[in-house]
C-alpha cells in the first residue's frame, strides 16, 4: 500500500449546507460530525493504509485553512495545490497526476473529496484494498457505494454481473424516484460515490485520448506554476483555459478499462441538512440536535447552534443557527437553501461568502457589532503571528488589548502593549499587529471613518505573501 500517494479535492464551496457552510470557509473545513472537521476526518482514514503524504487540490482563498488543519493533525502534504479558478474534478485530478509524475511518483492516485462521511473505516480500507490491485494491473477503478435506499440525487453506476471489482456497463444521471428505487430492486446498480484509485500515468493516458484539451492546459498550468510559502499556484491564465468537466464525463464513461468496487462502508456525500440528519446521532424520536436545544415533543428534527435553541412540537423542520444567521425549513423541502444563496448573491449580500468570524493565516476577527460610521471586532493573533505592515485610506483604528502581548508598530514608532493599554491608529499611518508571546492575542478594534469596507488595506509588507490581497 506504500505505492498509493492521497489526491484530496478541497476546492468546493458547500453551499448546500449555508449557513454554517459558506464560500470562504466551506463544510469540508466543519466538524460537521465528530471533533475533527471533514478534511481532518478523510485523511485521517487514510492514515492507517500507510500511504504517501496527500497532494491537495484547493481554492486559493482556502490555502491557509487548510495548511493550518492539517498542521494541527500533523501532515506535510507532498503538494498543495492552488486553483486559481475552479474547473471540474477532470482538471483538478490531472493537477494531481502530472504532479506525481513530475516528482517521479507514477504512484497509484486515491482521489477523494474532503467533504464526504465514511463510518466504516474497515470497510473502507479493505475496498481501497482491493482497488489497488487492479489499479496496479491498468485499470481505472471508481468506487460504488451500496445502495440503502432509493437516493434521487446521486448518479448511479450499473455494473456487469459478477463478484469485486466489475466492468462498468453505464453511468446513470441523477434518476427520478421510480427509476431510482428500480435501480435498487435490481441488485445492479450503485451510488457513484466520486472516489476513485487509478495509475497517474493510465489517467494521464486516458485524457489525452477523449480529453486533450483540458491535459494541455493542466501541463502549463503546472509548468508556469510559481512557488508561493508552502504552495504551488498554477498558472492563472492556462488553468482558466482548461475546458471545465468532471472525470466521469471525460474519462470514466469513455475508458475501456474502467471498474467499479462496491463499497458498503456508511458512506455520505452530506449533500444537504437532510443527509446531514441521515447519518448524525438521533434520539428516540429521531431528534439529532447539536448544542443547547431543548426540545418538547418533537419528531424527526435537526437542530444546530451556539446559542439556546427552544423548540415545540415540530417534526421533520431544521433550524440551524450562526452569530448572523438563522435557517428554519421543512426535511422535504431544505434542498431549496440554494435559491436564499442565489438570492443573497444577486443581493449583493455579505452572509453569502462569509461568516462573523474570519478566518485568517495569522489567526481570525469576529465583527461583534457595526453602525454607521463605526465597527467593532474581537481580534485574535496566534502565538509568533503577524498581520501585514498595512494602511488605510479611510478609517482610523483604536486597539484595546484585552488579553497577551501586542507589539505593535505604528509609523516609526514601535509599541508593547498589555492587557488593558491601548494604542490609536489614525487615518493613512503604516501599522502592524503582532504576537511576540506564547498565548494568543486577543485585541477589541474600534474602527471609525466614512468606508469600512476589507478592500481598504493596502499592505507594504506581508509574511503570507498576500501584498496586492484584500
Amino acid at each position: 500500500m506504500k505505492e498509493i500517494v492521497p489526491v484530496i479535492l478541497s476546492g468546493g464551496s458547500g453551499t448546500r449546507l449555508w449557513p454554517l457552510s459558506r464560500e470562504t470557509y466551506p463544510k469540508q473545513f466543519l466538524p460537521l460530525v465528530g471533533e475533527r472537521s471533514m478534511l481532518q476526518a478523510t485523511w485521517q482514514r487514510i492514515a492507517p493504509l500507510h500511504t504517501h503524504s496527500p497532494i491537495v487540490i484547493a481554492n486559493q482563498e482556502h490555502r491557509f485553512v487548510v495548511a493550518e488543519q492539517l498542521r494541527e493533525l500533523g501532515v506535510e502534504p507532498a503538494a498543495v495545490m492552488l486553483e486559481p479558478v475552479g474547473r471540474n474534478t477532470a482538471p483538478a485530478i490531472a493537477i494531481a497526476a502530472l504532479q506525481a509524475i513530475s516528482v517521479g511518483q507514477d504512484a497509484l492516485l486515491l482521489v477523494l473529496p474532503s467533504d464526504h462521511i465514511v463510518r466504516d473505516q474497515p470497510a473502507f480500507q479493505a475496498a481501497v484494498t482491493a482497488a489497488a490491485e487492479v489499479a496496479a494491473a491498468g485499470k481505472l477503478a471508481t468506487f460504488g457505494i451500496a445502495p440503502t435506499g432509493p437516493e434521487t440525487g446521486y448518479g448511479y453506476i450499473k455494473a456487469v454481473a459478477g463478484s469485486g471489482a466489475r466492468a462498468v456497463e453505464r453511468f446513470v444521471e441523477k434518476p427520478d424516484l421510480g427509476t431510482a428505487k428500480a435501480y435498487v430492486a435490481s441488485g445492479e446498480y450503485y451510488w457513484n460515490s466520486g472516489m476513485f484509485l487509478f495509475r497517474a500515468s493510465r489517467y494521464i493516458e486516458e485524457l489525452q485520448k477523449f480529453q486533450p484539451a483540458i491535459l494541455a492546459a493542466c501541463r502549463t498550468a503546472l509548468e508556469k506554476a510559481a512557488r508561493d510559502i508552502d504552495f504551488i499556484r498554477l498558472d492563472a491564465d492556462a488553468f482558466g483555459a482548461s475546458p471545465s468537466d468532471s472525470i466521469d464525463y471525460a474519462v470514466m464513461e469513455k475508458s475501456a478499462d474502467v471498474v467499479v468496487v462496491p463499497m458498503a462502508a456508511g458512506w455520505s456525500d452530506v449533500g444537504s441538512w437532510s443527509a446531514l440528519w441521515e447519518v448524525s446521532s438521533q434520539d428516540a424520536d429521531g431528534n439529532a440536535h447539536h448544542g443547547d436545544v431543548i426540545g418538547i415533543d418533537c419528531r424527526n428534527t435537526y437542530a444546530y447552534g451556539k446559542d439556546l435553541i427552544a423548540m415545540i412540537g415540530l417534526e421533520d423542520v431544521i433550524v440551524v443557527q450562526t452569530d448572523d444567521a438563522l435557517l428554519v425549513g421543512r426535511r422535504d423541502r431544505i434542498q431549496e437553501v440554494k435559491d436564499i444563496v442565489a438570492r443573497l448573491k444577486s443581493e449583493g449580500r455579505p452572509e453569502v461568502a462569509l461568516h462573523r468570524k474570519v478566518y485568517r493565516p495569522w489567526g481570525a476577527y469576529d465583527s461583534i457589532d457595526r453602525g454607521d460610521r463605526f465597527q467593532v471586532k474581537r481580534i485574535t493573533v496566534n502565538p509568533g503571528a503577524t498581520l501585514s505592515l498595512q494602511m488605510h485610506h479611510h478609517r482610523a483604528e483604536h486597539w484595546v488589548v484585552v488579553r497577551g502581548t501586542a507589539k505593535v508598530t505604528r509609523g516609526q514608532e514601535t509599541l508593547l502593549l498589555s492587557e488593558n493599554q491601548s494604542t490609536y491608529i489614525p487615518i493613512g499611518v503604516a501599522h502592524r499587529l503582532e504576537n511576540p508571546g506564547k498565548v494568543p492575542l486577543e485585541v477589541v478594534e474600534v474602527q471609525s471613518g466614512s468606508y469600512l469596507g476589507e478592500d481598504d488595506i493596502v499592505r507594504f509588507e506581508d509574511r503570507y505573501g498576500r501584498t496586492g490581497e484584500t
